[in-house]
C-alpha cells in the first residue's frame, strides 16, 4: 500500500491507495499517523478515496489511530469512504465515533 501525504492549512492529509487489511496497509496506516503526530502534527485528515477494501484488521488500526490522536488532544477526520467501508462503519457503530465526510473540502472545512 501506498500514502501520499500532504498538507493543507494546517492540516496533514495521508491519501492511502489500495487495501488496507492484515498484513497488506494495516501497519503502514497506523506508522503513518504516529510519525505525523511525531512531528508536531495534531489536525489529521485520512482520505479514504484510493481505498478498495478496509477489513477488520484495517479497522483496528484506525480504532488505534484515532485513540492515539485524542490522547495528544488531536483531532481526525476521515472522508472519500465507499460504499462497502462505509457500511462496516454503520455496522460497527464507529460513524459514530469518527467524524466522517463526504469529501476532503467538507473534512477540511470544520477543522
Amino acid at each position: 500500500m501506498k500514502i501520499q501525504e500532504r498538507d493543507v492549512n494546517g492540516v496533514h492529509i495521508l491519501a492511502p491507495q489500495g487495501k488496507v487489511t492484515l498484513g497488506d496497509g494495516d501497519q503502514e496506516l497506523g506508522e503513518a499517523v504516529r510519525q505525523c503526530l511525531e512531528k508536531g502534527n495534531r489536525k489529521i485528515l485520512i482520505d479514504f478515496t484510493k481505498v478498495s477494501v478496509l477489513d477488520s484488521s484495517g479497522l483496528g488500526e484506525l480504532v488505534g489511530c484515532y485513540t492515539s490522536i485524542k490522547n495528544r488532544q488531536g483531532s481526525l477526520r476521515i472522508c472519500g469512504l465507499n460504499s462497502r467501508i462505509f457500511n462496516l462503519m454503520q455496522m460497527t457503530s464507529l460513524h459514530s465515533v469518527f467524524e466522517v465526510k463526504d469529501t476532503e473540502a467538507e473534512a477540511l472545512a470544520g477543522f
